[in-house]
């Protein structure tokens, strides 16, 4: 199995907050701007991988976290 060197985040506008959400690893966050909902997102990312065998997860032992903004 072939380790996967990309974590994919979709940031949306919702109705007041920007929401991004990262369905690989279970990720959802939110703020009041873009640069506010990226940097939730990096820290949630961090949080949640913190401490998990990354391998487990699929993942190499630091993967890159990609943003994609829609709408």
């Amino acid at each position: 199995m072939e380790l996967q060197r990309t974590v994919h985040a979709v940031v949306r506008l919702g109705e007041s907050h920007y929401v991004a959400e990262c369905l690989e690893i279970g990720v959802v966050t939110q703020g009041k701007t873009l640069d506010e909902t990226l940097q939730n997102l990096r820290e949630a990312v961090a949080l949640h991988l913190e401490g998990e065998d990354l391998a487990r997860l699929g993942l190499v032992s630091e993967p890159t976290l990609r943003v994609q903004v829609v709408g």
